[in-house]
């Protein structure tokens, strides 16, 4: 009596020659052991990079257009007292400058408060609903919590440059705008 064997059928834990896979089988077994040594990698440059602070970046502040103020008009005034107040202090602090650790600086250029202030012109029931406005503004991109005052806003060490606030003068001007302020 011949007793004839069949080849033995692969398992889980047996090893498999790559000769005898097919060719979709070894490209699958080389993707799935990719996949597993790349997710590996990702969770070790997460945790090898936990530590190290963040902050958003904004296309805002990496897309930059020189500040020529002679080449660019003064916007059309706002109807609204409280826009058109906010929409001229962005046109001070474009025009002048924007600083931060003091109203005015020794060049002329003026932190949030100093340039509503200068254009408020003594009406300071406008200079204060314009100031509403603005923390108004800064609340919403911000959070309620992280800044109490606009000079807390305007002087935060994260502003290196005006930009920052700049764009949210803007984006209030715009909120008093809707308003109807």
């Amino acid at each position: 009596m011949l007793l004839t064997h069949a080849p033995p059928q692969p398992t889980a834990t047996s090893p498999v020659s790559n000769s005898e896979l097919s060719l979709e089988a070894r490209l699958a077994a080389t993707d799935a052991a990719m996949t597993i040594r790349l997710e590996e990698a990702a969770v070790a440059h997460e945790v090898r990079t936990a530590h190290i602070p963040t902050e958003p970046l904004y296309l805002e502040d990496v897309v930059t257009l020189p500040l020529t103020p002679t080449l660019t008009p003064p916007p059309a005034p706002c109807p609204t007292p409280v826009a058109a107040l906010l929409q001229r202090a962005h046109h001070r602090l474009l025009t002048g400058g924007w600083c931060s650790g003091a109203q005015v600086d020794e060049e002329g250029a003026r932190c949030l408060y100093g340039a509503i202030h200068i254009e408020a012109r003594g009406d300071q029931s406008l200079e204060s609903r314009g100031l509403q406005v603005l923390m108004d503004a800064i609340r919403r991109k911000f959070g309620d919590d992280r800044f109490d005052s606009v000079p807390s806003f305007n002087d935060a060490p994260a502003h290196r440059d005006g930009r920052v606030p700049m764009r949210i003068l803007g984006q209030a001007a715009d909120l008093a705008h809707a308003r109807g302020l």
